[in-house]
């Protein structure tokens, strides 16, 4: 038994957070499942790196470029067949898992994080492009983000609510999840037939905290904080989806929306490389790992449950944040915002790495 088959042992879902063609070619994601691996998840930094700093996709950019295809027509043609790929190389995790598992995950364009009804349209589109049960769009938790993910349960499209930073934006997404599954109930149409998860980014919590402090204020917080922040939002995990209220619905045939630990490859040096995968082990929770951290946990994590045996030390570690002056909801809120302009400037990048490459190939 591997180390991936052992947290999915104890309830927690290893997923990959990486995608590209040699993945798919040379059999290694298949390689990877049978290994452990339960789901894919992709954003538009890592079709950047796949597209734009490898020579994989060059000969599909020429044919398609002959054919008169624009950069936005070449990106999501690449994307999409890549996507498609992976979900069929995990569609035996799919119907082992009774559907609630083997999942592959594509962004919404990031410039429509705050719109609405234009983040609905495009992800009915994709999701009918795809054309796979077992993918999931995802779509970050801004205001306009939440109430898109209601009306897209609710029309029975999974989702993976992204860019998750606070106990806040946790509590948005697991109401927007149960809101959209009871509008499906009452209009009598099938529950089990839709999914969620609620990615919660860890790392970067501790990034933005270890900056404000210094001394013996960040000594005494110095890489445990977003442990503690996601831990608490496990607590609050296992409040909502115990009520009253999800477990009527539960009864009908709707599955949990489970937490979804992103961003947990280690930042900092000085912190342990597989930290944030060590401590957030638990059921029914899932952990989307880039490939070096996969490799150092398989290497030399730790396969225990952790993700809510410390109440009282997470306690202290919040505790000691407000002592100090650091308001987690105001640092989501900044993470939140920087993400986003990140993920714009990547797809930017992308688009334009694209360009150049359609235009060296019609050269």
């Amino acid at each position: 038994m591997t180390k991936l088959q052992e947290l999915f042992a104890l309830g927690q879902s290893p997923w990959l957070d990486y995608i590209r063609k040699d993945l798919l070619q040379t059999g290694e994601l298949a390689k990877l499942a049978e290994e452990g691996v339960r789901g894919v998840t992709s954003n538009p930094t890592i079709f950047e790196n796949a597209i734009g700093k490898s020579d994989l996709y060059f000969d599909d950019i020429r044919h398609l470029a002959k054919q008169g295809h624009d950069k936005f027509q070449i990106y999501e043609a690449l994307a999409v067949e890549d996507i498609k790929r992976a979900a069929d190389v995990l569609r035996f995790v799919y119907v082992q898992s009774d559907e609630t598992d083997g999942f592959v995950s594509l962004e919404v364009p990031p410039d429509l994080c705050h719109d609405r009804e234009g983040t609905v349209r495009e992800a009915k589109r994709l999701w009918q492009v795809i054309e796979r049960p077992n993918l999931m769009i995802k779509v970050p938790a801004t205001k306009a983000g939440v109430l898109a993910i209601s009306d897209l349960i609710a029309d029975g499209i999974s989702v993976n609510a992204t860019l998750m930073f606070t106990r806040q934006d946790y509590l948005d997404v697991a109401d927007a999840y149960l809101k959209g599954l009871e509008i499906r109930h009452a209009n009598r149409l099938p529950l089990d037939t839709v999914a969620s998860v609620a990615s919660l980014f860890i790392s970067r919590i501790d990034s933005a905290v270890e900056g404000m402090l210094a001394g013996d204020a960040l000594r005494e917080v110095y890489g445990k904080v977003a442990i503690a922040n996601a831990r608490h939002i496990y607590r609050d995990f296992l409040d909502i989806f115990q009520s009253e209220r999800f477990l009527r619905l539960k009864h009908a045939g709707a599955h949990l929306q489970r937490p979804l630990f992103a961003s947990t490859g280690t930042k900092n040096p000085a912190h342990s490389d597989v930290l944030y995968i060590d401590n957030l082990i638990g059921p029914d929770t899932v952990n989307t790992i880039p490939p070096s951290t996969m490799h150092a946990f398989l290497d030399h994590g730790a396969v225990q449950r952790t993700v809510d045996q410390y109440p009282e030390d997470d306690a202290q570690v919040l505790a000691a944040c407000t002592r100090h002056g650091i308001e987690l909801e105001q640092v989501g809120a900044n993470l939140k915002a920087k993400g986003l302009q990140q993920f714009i400037d990547s797809f930017e990048s992308l688009i334009d790495t694209v360009e150049a490459k359609r235009q060296e190939a019609l050269e």
